[in-house]
């Protein structure tokens, strides 16, 4: 058991120096970062527990699963916090998206009227179709232009970009990172526990390159992801159509790519090249993770 608690402290350090390093320089410090790990513990330990069987958990049920006292515990279950806007939901999101679904097949269709007039694609008429008619186009534009991935001229609404990078707004970009980051966690996290199904979660690992020859790679990676995403996207837009919207199922597709001068690492590491296959050839849940003793 004491062999298992160290390896799953040793994966937490590896998972959260990435975020403790982005919580330092937006000036975060250690009572910010104990309060989100300690409301995450409440929250998390209340889904265990609605999961194990069913029920609502007692303040002293969740103060024995977290290690938080029971005043520490009722303080958040009842506290109600602001959040960052959900991605899945943004309108502004989901147009953008259709419109770069429209680019792929036609690359003129970067301008588009704003005002539907019956004849050809408009931004009124795509904003209708991405967000089923719930949102008004005006509403839409004025979100894109924030973010600045659009502007509006003569009557002409212009697309800026290939991907929908809210980079004008520091709060939009995080809540793409926890977003995303989570939901690669999840995957992670599902394969790792021995869940059903197992998720997509592959990488292709090496060292010993030259920062050029990373670079290439990084842009055939991107040249390649621009293909399979019309694709997801097609597919995901069709399967949404067919079930009118009232599937009970979320799903996330993501690519990531990452490269670094190991000079600048602490430790040098050895030239190679590895696949790494973490949802095939896992202990499944008839496969218990034997634990030292």
């Amino acid at each position: 058991m004491h062999d298992r608690l160290s390896w799953t402290q040793a994966a937490f350090a590896r998972i959260l120096r990435p975020a403790v390093r982005l919580a330092l320089a937006m000036g975060l410090k250690h009572p910010q970062l104990e309060e989100v790990l300690r409301d995450l513990l409440v929250d998390e330990a209340r889904n265990l527990w609605l999961k194990k069987d069913g029920s609502k958990p007692n303040l002293s049920q969740l103060a024995t699963t977290t290690g938080l006292n029971r005043k520490d515990v009722t303080a958040r279950v009842r506290d109600t916090r602001a959040v960052l806007p959900a991605t899945e939901s943004s309108a502004a999101a989901k147009a953008y998206t259709a419109w770069l679904q429209v680019v792929s097949e036609d690359e003129s269709q970067r301008t588009l009227p704003l005002a539907d007039s019956g004849v050809g694609h408009s931004f009124e008429l795509l904003s209708r179709f991405a967000t089923r008619g719930n949102v008004h186009h005006r509403t839409v534009l004025e979100e894109l232009q924030r973010l600045k991935l659009v502007t509006l001229s003569d009557g002409e609404v212009h697309l800026l970009g290939d991907s929908f990078l809210p980079t004008a707004s520091v709060r939009d970009m995080l809540a793409f990172l926890g977003d995303n980051v989570r939901d690669h966690l999840q995957a992670a996290v599902s394969n790792t526990l021995g869940q059903q199904p197992r998720m997509l979660e592959r990488a292709v690992y090496a060292s010993g390159l030259t920062l050029e020859d990373c670079e290439r790679i990084h842009k055939l990676t991107r040249q390649h992801w621009d293909t399979i995403h019309h694709q997801l996207v097609r597919e995901m837009t069709d399967a949404v159509e067919q079930s009118d919207g009232q599937g009970a199922g979320r799903m996330r597709v993501g690519i990531y790519t990452y490269y670094e001068n190991e000079q600048d690492s602490r430790q040098p590491v050895e030239a190679t090249v590895t696949a790494v296959e973490p949802d095939v050839n896992l202990p499944g849940p008839s496969e218990p993770v034997k634990e030292k003793r």
